[in-house]
């Protein structure tokens, strides 16, 4: 028995097409056929997906960085952060960067209003001050470096403490030890008499300029701003510095004023320099107020002085730490951010201890505690 079947002949034609090399040529030419023009726009339309997907991946690098060098604490990114840019304003209004810290100050609403003192408050304790200007050891004749505040003894220093109506204190700027001005800077702060005066040492910022300054303190006060050498040059190569006709050197309403050879080895020292002694810089100064380098003065000077010191006839005012109440708590906050060695710390917090100086409590009842 024959077991083949004859196959079924279905009616309906072929779906595949046999390839017939005649059909895809037109005049010689090569026709590509409609599958091969779907790829091809599939790939066009995925390349541009991936070039777009690139594109937003490098504007969101982009203003990461913008974000994370507004919020460095290393110069030289930080450098790359315009504060005054829509970006900047952007980022800020969306919370994405640090807003500065502003402390609030209530002052008077017109500096224009302002009366200054005619003549200044009587010395009632100390009618003669000098300052002693040779280390002991240049006196004596021997070979080692000057000391900026002078080889002072704790005799001379507990001498210091009493208060005399003439006195000759140690106070730093020896002869040859350091801490140096130019000739050109000399002659000028001799002309100031109210100075604003602020510091930036080792390249860690630039100068923030001051901000609601009415016209009569711009011609009134002298806005200072020293540097050490390095953060002269670091300035320089990231802010527009203008030369004035003295050869006076400005970036915005500062004044810069180089110290050479500082005399210390630890840039946070040297910074203490104009911070502490600014009455040794500038004497001609009647009144000074300094900030530090890292913050924006935003309130006008004359309503500074006449808050707290003329309204209430001071000589002298220090602004309260947002959150030590003791030298002996900014102690340990120096030794747990590491900003100088411990042992040191702990030997000059072991000298204010034998001196006698006790650590803060409410029962002192200080205003420090309010």
């Amino acid at each position: 028995m024959d077991n083949s079947f004859p196959r079924s002949v279905s009616l309906r034609p072929s779906r595949r097409l046999e390839y017939n090399p005649s059909s895809h040529q037109k005049g010689g030419k090569f026709v590509p056929d409609y599958s091969l023009k779907i790829t091809w726009k599939m790939g066009f339309v995925r390349l541009v997906l991936v070039a777009g997907i690139i594109w937003m991946l490098l504007i969101l690098t982009v203003l990461l960085f913008h974000i994370w060098s507004c919020q460095s604490s290393v110069a030289f990114f930080s450098a790359f952060c315009n504060k005054e840019s829509r970006v900047f304003f952007m980022l800020n209004s969306m919370g994405l960067v640090k807003p500065l810290h502003r402390c609030p100050i209530p002052v008077a609403d017109d500096p224009d209003t302002v009366v200054i003192p005619k003549r200044r408050s009587p010395e009632r304790f100390v009618q003669s001050l000098s300052y002693v200007t040779e280390d002991e050891v240049a006196i004596n004749g021997s070979q080692s470096v000057p000391l900026f505040g002078g080889r002072e003894t704790w005799q001379q220093r507990e001498e210091s403490f009493k208060v005399k109506p003439s006195m000759k204190v140690h106070c730093g700027f020896t002869n040859n030890s350091g801490a140096d001005m130019d000739k050109k800077d000399i002659s000028f702060v001799k002309k100031c008499h109210f100075v604003v005066a602020s510091g930036i040492f080792d390249g860690y910022d630039l100068p923030l300029q001051p901000s609601n300054i009415s016209e009569r303190s711009r011609k009134l006060f002298c806005f200072l701003m020293v540097v050490d050498e390095v953060s002269y040059k670091f300035i320089k190569e990231n802010v527009t510095v203008r030369e004035d006709e003295a050869n006076g050197e400005w970036v915005g309403v500062w004044r810069l004023v180089l110290l050479k050879h500082p005399p210390y080895d630890e840039p946070r020292r040297n910074g203490k320099v104009p911070k502490i002694l600014t009455h040794r810089l500038f004497p001609q100064a009647q009144y000074s107020i300094w900030i530090d380098g890292k913050m924006e003065l935003i309130v006008d000077p004359l309503l500074i002085l006449e808050r707290y010191l003329w309204r209430g006839k001071h000589t002298f005012a220090i602004a309260q730490h947002k959150h030590h109440k003791s030298i002996y708590e900014e102690a340990d906050s120096n030794k747990r951010r590491k900003r100088y060695a411990r042992p040191l710390i702990d030997l000059q917090m072991k000298i204010y201890r034998y001196e006698g100086l006790e650590s803060w409590s409410p029962k002192k009842n200080s205003k420090s505690g309010k």
